[in-house]
C-alpha cells in the first residue's frame, strides 16, 4: 500500500490537482507549435532548399568535409539531434528525481529550445550549417523538456485519470498547432501583400514558433509544483548515468519490453512527422500552401482523434486501442506510397488518416507507460521513454535519408518505414501490461 500512496497524488486536494493539470496542458500548448510549424511544415523543405543553394554541381554539400546529398541533410540533422539528446536526458532525468527540482530544469531546457528556434530567423542564403546547428540544439532541448514535462503525469493525475489527462494534453498541443498554422498560412500565402519575400515569411514563421514556446511555457512553470527529495544525491555523469538507468530498468523487464515496442513503432511515427512535408514537396511536387493546409488538417483532426481514442481506451483498454492505431498507421503509410504526384486531394486524404490516429497513439502510449514506472523513478524512467519518443528516433530518419541517397526516390524512402509499425505491433502485443503494472509496484486500473 505504501507505493500506491506515493503514486496517487494525495496531498494537494482535488482543486489543486485540477489547477496543476490545467497548467500542465499548457506546456503542450506552448511547445507543440515547434513540432508542427518548425519540424513538420517549414524547416524540412526550407533547410533542404538552403542546402541545395550551397550544394556543388553534383548536388552535395560537405559539412566537416563529409559528402552529403543536399536532400538528405535535414534527415541527418534530425538524427544527430536525437543522438545528442540520448546523452543528456538520463543525466537530467536522474538529477530531477534525486533533487526534486524539475521546474528549473524544465525551464532551462524549454528556453534553450525556444531561443534556438527564434534564432532560425537568421537562416537565409546558403547558411545550411547554421540551420543544422539550430535544429540540433532546438530538437535536443525539446526532447529534454518533454521528458521532464511527461514525468509530472504520475504526480498530477491518479491512475484512473491518466488516459484522459494525457489525451487532453495532446489535444491542447494540436489545437495550438492548428491555430498558429492558420496564422502561418495567412502570412505565407499573402507574403507579397505584406511586403515580404517568401524566404522572409518562412523565417518569420520559424521564429514566431520560438516566441510562442517561450511565452506560454510561463504558465506551467507557474502552476506546477516540485516535490523536493528528502535526501538529494548527485547524478552520475554521461554514459555512467545512462548505464545505471538501463541496469535499474533490467529489474523491470516488462517495462523494458513495452519501451522496446514503443521505440520501434514510435520511430516510424516520428519519421513520418518530420519527413512528410519533404515527401510532399520533393516527390509529389506539392506547393508549400498545400503542405501547410494538409498539416493543418492533421492538427484539427488530431484534436478529435486524441479525445476519441481516449474514450475508446476507457472501453477497450489503452493497449488494444494502441494496437488498433498501429494497424491504421500501417495501412495509411502503405497507401502513401501510391499517391499520384501533383494531386493534392489524395494528399489531404492521407493527412486525414494520419490525423485521426496521431494524437491518440502518442497520448495513450504516454499514459500507459506512466503505470509502468516504479515509484520515485518518474523523471529517470521518462528519460528512457523520451529516448524512445525522440531520443532513439534516429534510425527512422537515417533509414529514410539513406534510402533516398541510395535510390534517389522518396517513395522508396517512405515505404521503408512500414516495417517499424509491423514490428512494433508484434512486440506490443506480447507485453502483459497488467502484470507489468503489478511488478512495477503500482495499482492496476480496472481497464488497461
Amino acid at each position: 500500500m505504501g507505493t500506491d500512496t506515493v503514486r496517487t497524488p494525495p496531498a494537494d486536494g482535488a482543486a489543486e490537482l485540477k489547477r496543476q493539470q490545467r497548467g500542465w496542458y499548457f506546456y503542450d500548448w506552448a511547445c507543440s507549435v515547434y513540432s508542427t510549424s518548425v519540424l513538420t511544415v517549414f524547416l524540412g523543405p526550407y533547410l533542404t532548399s538552403v542546402a541545395e543553394s550551397a550544394a556543388d554541381a553534383d548536388g552535395y554539400v560537405h559539412p566537416l568535409g563529409i559528402p552529403v546529398r543536399a536532400g538528405s541533410f535535414f534527415a541527418y540533422s534530425v538524427s544527430l539531434s536525437v543522438i545528442v539528446a540520448v546523452l543528456v536526458m538520463p543525466v537530467v532525468g536522474a538529477a530531477a528525481d534525486r533533487t526534486g527540482r524539475k521546474k528549473p530544469l524544465l525551464a532551462a531546457a524549454a528556453y534553450l529550445g525556444a531561443t534556438a528556434t527564434t534564432a532560425m530567423f537568421f537562416l537565409d542564403g546558403d547558411r545550411y550549417l547554421l540551420g543544422g546547428a539550430l535544429l540540433i540544439v532546438a530538437n535536443a532541448a525539446q526532447s529534454v523538456a518533454m521528458m521532464l514535462y511527461n514525468s509530472y503525469l504520475p504526480q498530477i493525475a491518479p491512475p484512473e485519470q491518466r488516459d484522459a489527462v494525457s489525451s487532453r494534453g495532446w489535444a491542447f498541443g494540436y489545437a495550438a498547432g492548428s491555430l498558429v498554422l492558420v496564422v502561418n498560412l495567412v502570412l505565407y500565402t499573402g507574403h507579397d501583400s505584406f511586403g515580404l519575400s517568401e524566404s522572409t515569411a518562412v523565417r518569420i514563421c520559424l521564429a514566431s514558433a520560438g516566441l510562442w514556446w517561450g511565452a506560454f511555457a510561463l504558465i506551467p512553470l507557474t502552476r506546477l509544483r516540485d516535490r523536493r527529495s528528502a535526501a538529494p544525491e548527485a547524478a552520475l555523469p554521461g554514459f555512467r548515468q545512462l548505464a545505471a538507468t538501463v541496469r535499474d530498468m533490467r529489474r523491470h523487464p516488462l517495462t523494458l519490453a513495452f519501451l522496446l515496442a514503443y521505440l520501434v513503432y514510435n520511430d516510424g511515427i516520428q519519421t513520418v512527422i518530420s519527413q512528410a512535408s519533404v515527401y510532399g514537396s520533393e516527390e509529389l511536387g506539392l506547393g508549400q500552401s498545400t503542405l501547410i493546409g494538409a498539416i493543418l488538417l492533421v492538427q484539427v483532426l488530431a484534436v478529435a482523434g486524441a479525445l476519441t481514442m481516449g474514450r475508446l481506451a476507457r472501453t477497450y483498454g489503452a493497449k488494444r486501442t494502441i494496437l488498433g492505431s498501429l494497424i491504421a498507421w500501417t495501412l495509411t503509410l502503405a497507401a502513401g506510397y501510391f499517391l499520384p504526384a501533383g494531386a493534392p486531394v489524395w494528399f489531404f486524404v492521407l493527412a486525414a488518416g494520419i490525423g485521426l490516429v496521431l494524437g491518440g497513439s502518442q497520448a495513450l502510449s504516454r499514459s500507459l507507460f506512466s503505470h509502468l514506472v516504479p515509484p520515485g523513478k518518474e523523471a529517470e524512467y521518462f528519460s528512457a521513454y523520451e529516448m524512445s519518443d525522440r531520443g532513439m528516433s534516429w534510425l527512422g530518419p537515417l533509414l529514410f535519408g539513406l534510402t533516398y541517397q541510395l535510390t534517389g526516390s522518396y517513395r522508396d524512402a517512405i515505404i521503408s518505414l512500414v516495417g517499424f509499425f509491423v514490428i512494433g505491433f508484434a512486440l506490443l502485443a506480447r507485453v502483459p501490461v497488467r502484470r507489468a503494472i503489478e511488478e512495477a509496484g503500482n495499482p492496476v486500473p480496472d481497464r488497461i
